[in-house]
């Protein structure tokens, strides 16, 4: 490519002609320039064209139809490598029609091109392999990944096709390693093309995968890209417990913490849920151990807040309980920091979550996740979601948890200390408490504080087990005693207060009234919160004064 060609190009398609007036043969013009220059030996000439500022505008336009001729070079000449990776890296970056144009034709040609020459290559087909694949990713990273079945259908920018294309040109190579497998003693070529195919899996499941919407009743595009996934990892020798529970990824692969968890948590959730290739999975493994092994992934997920890999942790979680026996879980489980970080993270979306369906989803793994727990690591569980006071909502569900726990213990044959004996008034003392004494917002805390009332009345309504075991029933009554007196003394605070607004109120009214300035929506709004906070304060005395009712009868029945 001489300068007088190079100018006339230049003024041609980027002074003179309009990008949307290009024609099918300006594009196979300039490719064959750029093949024509390569096969010369002028790699260095073409580079500086194609990073040369005042070229961007063609390069932008056109640049990615010499994404095929540069990666052929690669794969036949090493002293061109460097020059052609820097060309094919800028390509990549600044290329803004490569991916409509892969996507219709140049992606699938190319690779399968390319797979021809890469094939018959002895020396550097791992570099070239993992360079080709390096660029056709980094490039598919930059399309949306459909997450509705209607999107994927519509497939708009071509990321299904895209991967369908991947997928093909991975099988030769991976059928060729595969073919080596067993007694063969691999070279180290054969073990580079490995990690390079290693590399290749890991990145799709975390930068493709993750993000996408997957159902077995829907065998989808990229239901099939997952499956050629998953089948390649054992075919190039990666085992998937190892890489799941014993962290065998290469050094190799080059990716930090974060992103190794975030493909292997793909890799458990396309493995544990979607049951892709489970049925050559080892069965060795108990419940029990693969829960704990995949907390870390659960854990992964949830402390994200994209909705596909909230989805994809809540589906892990419970998919990995389901196999627990119920009540089973010991309390030195309860000691692991995944085993405290996934419940603090499940709070948070049960709590701050905008989206109704996660929310419900949660808390059907929340209880999930409590029935799994012993006696004594429910005991401990609850001690620990009720000394972090953040939601009265969550805290009012554990209580209400309690009470079945109670009531589960007070069964023949079910008694347990933890919620009948001594060690219950700890938990107890936990439940009947008000943090903020005298000065506590009853109309955030109601649910818990209803919940409380709840318990109490049912302690007091089955009070003979409880009587039965020495010092409980005595030191419940005393705690219950300190609790309503300083719950009655609250709700006294809070009817003053808020009826002293609702008078303000109204007679604020009046005055607007008189003027006819007065807005009655927002004033009959603010009425209404009113009225159903001195409701709120009615029905929890009357719980209150039914407790003190059966506390009296109880003291009329000798022990």
């Amino acid at each position: 490519m001489n300068e007088d060609q190079e100018n006339d190009m230049i003024q041609r398609w980027v002074r003179d002609t309009p990008e949307e007036d290009l024609k099918p043969e300006d594009y196979q013009h300039i490719k064959t320039l750029g093949s024509a220059c390569l096969t010369e030996g002028n790699s260095a000439q073409l580079l500086t064209f194609i990073q040369d500022e005042k070229n961007q505008g063609i390069v932008k336009s056109m640049g990615f139809v010499l994404i095929e001729p540069l990666v052929n070079e690669v794969v036949k000449k090493e002293k061109s490598l460097e020059h052609c990776q820097a060309a094919i890296t800028h390509l990549t970056r600044v290329s803004k029609l490569f991916i409509n144009h892969i996507m219709r034709h140049f992606f699938v040609s190319s690779l399968s091109s390319g797979m021809t020459f890469l094939l018959q290559l002895d020396d550097r087909k791992a570099a070239c392999v993992g360079l080709v694949l390096s660029a056709l990713q980094k490039q598919l990273t930059r399309l949306p990944v459909p997450y509705t079945k209607q999107l994927e259908e519509a497939d708009e920018y071509g990321l299904c096709r895209c991967c369908t294309a991947l997928a093909d040109f991975t099988k030769s190579f991976v059928q060729e390693i595969k073919s080596k497998n067993g007694n063969y003693v691999g070279t180290t070529e054969d073990e580079e093309l490995r990690t390079e195919l290693l590399k290749f899996c890991m990145r799709s499941l975390r930068e493709l995968l993750l993000d996408a919407e997957l159902s077995r009743d829907r065998k989808s595009s990229l239901w099939l890209f997952a499956t050629e996934i998953m089948v390649t990892l054992p075919a190039i020798q990666q085992s998937l417990s190892e890489l799941l529970f014993f962290n065998s990824l290469k050094k190799s692969i080059q990716m930090d913490d974060c992103q190794s968890k975030e493909s292997r948590a793909c890799l458990a959730y396309l493995l544990f849920v979607q049951l892709i290739t489970i049925e050559s999975f080892p069965a060795v493994f108990s419940p029990v151990f693969v829960l704990q092994c995949n907390m870390e992934y659960i854990n992964q997920l949830l402390s994200r807040y994209a909705e596909s890999h909230l989805l994809k942790g809540l589906a892990l979680y419970a998919k990995s309980l389901e196999s627990v026996e119920d009540n089973s879980l010991p309390v030195s489980l309860l000691e692991l920091q995944s085993f405290y970080n996934v419940p603090q993270n499940l709070r948070h979306i049960l709590t701050d979550c905008p989206m109704q369906h996660l929310r419900a989803s949660g808390l059907q793994v929340f209880q999930l996740f409590i029935n799994k727990l012993d006696s004594e690591a429910k005991h401990k569980f609850f001690r620990c979601m009720l000394k972090t006071r953040n939601h009265a909502g969550v805290e009012g569900y554990i209580i209400k948890n309690i009470k079945n726990q109670v009531e589960f213990s007070m069964k023949p044959g079910n008694a347990s200390k933890w919620f009948l004996g001594v060690e219950f008034l700890s938990l107890l003392g936990l439940v009947l408490h008000l943090s903020q004494g005298a000065e506590t917002d009853l109309l955030n805390s109601m649910d818990r504080i209803m919940e409380s009332l709840n318990l109490l009345r049912y302690l007091l309504i089955r009070d003979k087990e409880l009587r039965s075991r020495t010092g409980v029933w005595e030191e419940l009554c005393r705690i219950k005693d300190d609790y309503l007196k300083m719950l009655r003394v609250c709700i006294s605070l809070s009817r003053a207060y808020y009826s002293a607004e609702l008078k303000a109120l109204k007679d604020n009214q009046k005055i607007k009234a008189k003027d006819q300035q007065t807005d009655c929506v927002l004033c009959r709004y603010v009425s209404q919160v009113l009225h159903s906070a001195l409701v709120t304060f009615d029905l929890m005395e009357s719980l209150i004064v039914r407790i003190e009712e059966l506390t009296e009868e109880k003291l009329k029945i000798p022990n």
